[in-house]
């Protein structure tokens, strides 16, 4: 499960590899975020109504409603972050939003953590020329917009989530639930936001361990945010 993940991708290196027109940004002078938690503002990358691609925000993970068990009155929704790939098409929760609203969510590295008390995080990013750089990527995600009686006044009712699967051998050892976000490759993000439900599945699998890398690990740092200056 993914719980937390960096985008310190400027926002023209997003719009060149997201092939998206500067007049369809509308992220403004956005910050770099190097942590992304649920819940949290990050950006993503959709068809607007005209089928064009915008980089637009979103809170991360769909909400349903909750109840407290002591006193059976509504308390603050739960946010899913994670769409398993096995329930795309089975569970209501994901099953409109993969046929209709599928998104690509900007990414230089995500976190996984190993064990309790105390826990190791390990930051895994992609390979490139630069051992220094994180190349910016995409999770496969999916997106809508949630009902306005569920958010805050001043929220966003767009929301995003990531599509996982099972794990490669670089994450599978750390993760206990050998699971992974589903990372596509440049190849497919026309396919992932405007192909068939078909064409968008056959794109749902592990990305290749040897083009992977751990960037960071170590007890307690989940702080340091795999993408901070000092993160090796």
């Amino acid at each position: 499960m993914c719980n937390l993940y960096a985008n310190i991708a400027t926002t023209e290196a997003m719009r060149r590899l997201f092939q998206v027109s500067a007049d369809l940004d509308r992220l403004g002078n956005a910050e770099p975020r190097p942590a992304i938690f649920p819940k949290g503002l990050a950006p993503v990358v959709r068809l607007n109504a005209e089928g064009k691609r915008e980089l637009i925000e979103m809170r991360w993970g769909f909400l349903t409603p909750q109840v407290s068990k002591k006193t059976g009155k509504p308390i603050k929704p739960a946010a899913w972050n994670n769409a398993r790939d096995d329930k795309l098409r089975k569970s209501g929760l994901w099953r409109g939003s993969f046929e209709d609203r599928r998104c690509l969510v900007p990414v230089t590295s995500f976190n996984e953590t190993k064990g309790r008390q105390p826990a190791t995080d390990y930051w895994f990013a992609l390979t490139g020329e630069d051992p220094d750089e994180r190349p910016p990527f995409a999770f496969a995600g999916l997106w809508r917009a949630e009902n306005r009686e569920m958010i805050e006044d001043d929220e966003t009712d767009l929301r995003h989530t990531v599509v996982t699967t099972e794990a490669n051998e670089l994450i599978r050892p750390i993760h206990a639930k050998g699971r992974m976000p589903v990372i596509l490759e440049p190849t497919g993000y026309e396919t992932w936001l405007t192909g068939s439900s078909d064409e968008a599945a056959a794109l749902v699998r592990s990305f290749p361990a040897d083009r992977m890398r751990i960037v960071l690990h170590g007890v307690g740092e989940k702080k340091d945010c795999g993408d901070s200056p000092r993160a090796g």
